[in-house]
């Protein structure tokens, strides 16, 4: 489990073993070449409650010694691989730029997705949303929310969600500790 700094994001590398088909079209092309290309079909974007969300696939080792099984034409070979993942944790604490502000709250960059703060989630003082300049105002303290700005924001809830939707990360800034990073520095 490796922990990237400057953004502050929980990724996790993982070595699998998988059987790829190579298609008898692609047999002219490099087995590895051919092997990474179906791997990456398979795998990227892949949301997964063990392994989290798949990022990317690297170091593929592909066994050359292949079997055709009896009525498919094409060779299936062992691949042994590793995944980056991105594991978004309930009670993390991320940070990551605004990158739209509505309504009901903004959503923040966490790297491969967006997470959700609800606005009554944004500050401890009542806060609103000013539909002409686009930002969430604090009442009491003329804070204020905008796309762009850097925040720093405790995970609360994770959903991976169903196939074809994006996964749903809820967040608070309601703590100590946590707000717009200015809001931080200030205190």
């Amino acid at each position: 489990m490796d922990r990237i700094f400057g953004e502050v994001y929980l990724f996790r590398l993982y070595r699998l073993r998988d059987i790829v088909r190579i298609d008898p079209s692609k047999i002219n092309r490099a087995i590895e070449e051919v092997a990474f290309d179906e791997l990456r079909k398979k795998y990227e974007g892949l949301k997964d409650k063990n392994l989290g969300i798949v990022i990317a696939i690297t170091d593929v080792n592909v066994d050359p010694m292949g079997y055709i099984p009896i009525g498919d034409g094409a060779p299936y070979h062992r691949v042994e691989f590793t995944v980056v993942a991105y594991v978004p944790l309930v009670s993390e604490v991320v940070e990551g730029e605004v990158a739209t502000v509505g309504r009901g709250g903004i959503t923040v960059s966490l790297g491969p997705i967006e997470g959700f703060i609800h606005i009554q989630q944004i500050a401890d003082d009542e806060v609103s949303y000013d539909v002409a300049r686009n930002i969430i105002v604090c009442k009491n303290t003329k804070r204020f929310v905008m796309q762009g700005d850097i925040v720093r924001a405790r995970v609360t809830s994770v959903s991976l969600g169903a196939v074809g939707r994006p996964p749903r990360v809820t967040m608070t800034m309601r703590q100590p500790y946590l707000g717009k990073l200015e809001w931080i520095s200030k205190k």
